[in-house]
């Protein structure tokens, strides 16, 4: 069943079942109308035979005529008994002790009492008179008030079915207004493939539940493309990268195993070979460590991650590391809340990134200084990382970030392109920005901002 189906059912069944309560509460309060009304009815009834056979010698014959007029309107299997101080039936014709002397006691005792038998209403008065100390009870079957309750009951069954009716349909028009947004993503998500994931759903400009689906969605979509990337840069690259080596030594000891060669001729082939294998080996080293951080990428958890104390961490890293580079923090600016320091992210991947961030910068400086500073407040966190180095041409700027790309004057360097590729794919995981600036033979600027999570 459809999920609009599902909502208009349930807000019918919820509005039936609401509108049964208050059937059955109309229901009860007529019946207990009729009830009242009919004991009513019943007491009239009584109070019509005293007057007719207790008081007949004390009224008007207008007056008596008039009450024998009342009399005859009988009600339904009505039955009234006279009794006198000694219990017994007087007065009217069938003189059958029809209540018990138990009920009429009851009466003496409570001087008016109502009860039912059955189906049938029975009301009981205590009346004295100047005759002696009369109990007069009556009793009939209400049968009008039993055909009016079935007719509300028939009133009642028709309104429920055309009110349900009417519930459902009006229900499912509002559901089916209240999922359009859902039909429009579902009409999106089905253009959507493995070679289409740059495609986006629209979130629309709301705060509910189904923007907050369309955004979760595309969060997800853009790491799945992310991943891809990562996994076709790894497939394309690898073969390019590794082909060309491998096919560099084959060719020169083949061209070695030609001819017999002089020592040092051997020493210069060797020499040659173990260039290009070194060559390979690091080449091999970057694809495991691209494959690494695909792993790592796909299957990360991310957490609050406190910045200052990565960047404190980092700076020790490299001060421990061989030729002790220095890494100088300087730190701009702090929030007044602690809390504001902690961005969304993994910690082992956020390391890897910066690393390979300030570990170029050390390469293409000649280990100079590299200063690294913090600015942060309640809206933004900022890394600004500052070399002295040779600078990228701005032909290259735009393709820093390509895998395995290099530009024309940092290839004198050792490296194969891949840090940078890493690092930007790790920091737009975590939501986050970066951003160069660069002057040849002054020096490089990367500024990497992230959105704090508290």
């Amino acid at each position: 069943m459809k999920i609009k189906n599902r909502l208009a059912l349930n807000f019918t069944l919820l509005s039936s079942a609401l509108l049964l309560v208050i059937m059955g509460i109309m229901y009860l309060a007529f019946a207990d109308f009729f009830r009242t009304d009919f004991y009513g009815h019943l007491k009239d009834r009584a109070k019509v035979a005293a007057q007719l056979y207790l008081e007949a010698d004390e009224i008007s014959s207008d007056s008596l005529n008039h009450v024998r007029e009342r009399m005859l309107e009988k009600l339904p299997d009505e039955v009234i008994r006279v009794y006198n101080a000694h219990n017994i039936a007087s007065f009217i014709k069938d003189r059958e002790q029809y209540w018990s002397i138990n009920t009429i006691e009851q009466v003496r005792n409570k001087k008016t009492i109502s009860f039912r038998e059955g189906e049938r209403q029975t009301i009981g008065i205590y009346y004295p008179d100047n005759q002696g100390n009369f109990v007069i009870l009556a009793s009939a079957y209400d049968q009008q008030a039993k055909i009016r309750l079935s007719g509300i009951i028939r009133i009642m069954i028709i309104i429920l079915i055309v009110v349900n009716c009417f519930l459902f349909f009006i229900g499912r028009w509002f559901a089916e207004r209240s999922l359009l947004p859902i039909d429009g993503v579902i009409r999106q998500m089905k253009l959507m493939n493995a070679s289409s994931l740059h495609l986006r759903v629209d979130e629309g400009k709301g705060k509910d539940e189904i923007s907050a689906l369309a955004i979760n969605f595309n969060r997800l979509l853009s790491h799945l493309q992310n991943s891809f990337e990562l996994q076709q840069t790894f497939v394309a690259n690898a073969s390019h990268e590794l082909r060309t080596p491998v096919t560099s030594i084959i060719g020169e000891i083949e061209v070695a195993l030609h001819k017999q060669r002089s020592s040092a001729e051997y020493e210069q082939l060797l020499n040659s070979v173990l260039f290009e294998a070194e060559r390979l080996g690091e080449t091999i080293g970057s694809l495991m460590e691209l494959a690494q951080t695909d792993m790592e990428y796909t299957r990360a958890m991310l957490e609050p991650v406190q910045i200052d104390e990565q960047i404190w961490e980092i700076q020790h890293h490299w001060a421990m590391s061989p030729g002790h580079p220095q890494l100088q923090v300087q730190i701009d600016h702090l929030p007044e809340e602690q809390q504001a320091l902690f961005i969304n992210a993994n910690k082992t991947l956020l390391k890897i990134a910066l690393n390979n961030i300030i570990g170029n910068a050390f390469k293409f400086s000649g280990n100079k200084p590299v200063i690294c500073r913090l600015y942060a407040d309640e809206r933004s966190v900022v890394i600004t990382i500052v070399d002295k180095g040779i600078g990228i041409p701005v032909d290259d700027r735009e393709k820093i970030f390509t895998p395995f790309y290099r530009s024309a004057n940092g290839r004198v360097f050792d490296g194969n392109g891949v840090g940078l590729y890493v690092a930007y794919k790790i920091i737009q995981l975590f939501n986050g920005a970066i951003t160069m600036n660069s002057v040849i033979n002054q020096g490089t600027t990367f500024t990497i901002s992230f959105v704090p999570i508290f």
